[in-house]
């Protein structure tokens, strides 16, 4: 069974700075694509960023169009963990963010951005951004 647990988020102001976390859990070495994504409440799903796990260690994430340049995924293989870096916020990145992960992928990881339907998320952490 595939667990993430979540953490980080909070508030701030625009053009600030937020880093989220997410512990994963029966993973082990299988491949995995691993990400985040976000929702406001009403809207769809939202891909943001996401990387290859269970394999090479130079794979490189991809991301959003909206997010590129100011989120940077990194991760912690040796504890099964991936981070969120978030650098000049803005208001329209307020939402609900969650940690997601799909085992055995059928199809390249990037592709996941434009359709996250990936099999788990975490429990969600809410990101609040103000001017």
């Amino acid at each position: 069974q595939v667990q993430l647990l979540e953490s980080g988020g909070g508030s701030v102001q625009a053009g600030g700075t937020l880093r989220l976390s997410c512990a994963a859990s029966g993973l082990s070495d299988r491949r995995a694509c691993m990400g985040w994504i976000r929702q406001v409440p009403g809207e769809d799903r939202e891909g943001l960023a996401v990387i290859y796990v269970g394999g090479r260690s130079d794979v490189t994430p991809d991301y959003a169009d909206s997010v590129k340049g100011r989120f940077t995924l990194s991760r912690d293989i040796t504890k099964n963990t991936i981070f969120l870096h978030m650098d000049s916020l803005k208001p329209e990145d307020t939402a609900v963010y969650y940690c997601a992960a799909e085992l055995f992928p059928g199809r390249l990881c990037s592709s996941f951005l434009g359709q996250p339907d990936f099999d788990y998320f975490g429990q969600g952490t809410q990101v609040t951004v103000s001017l």
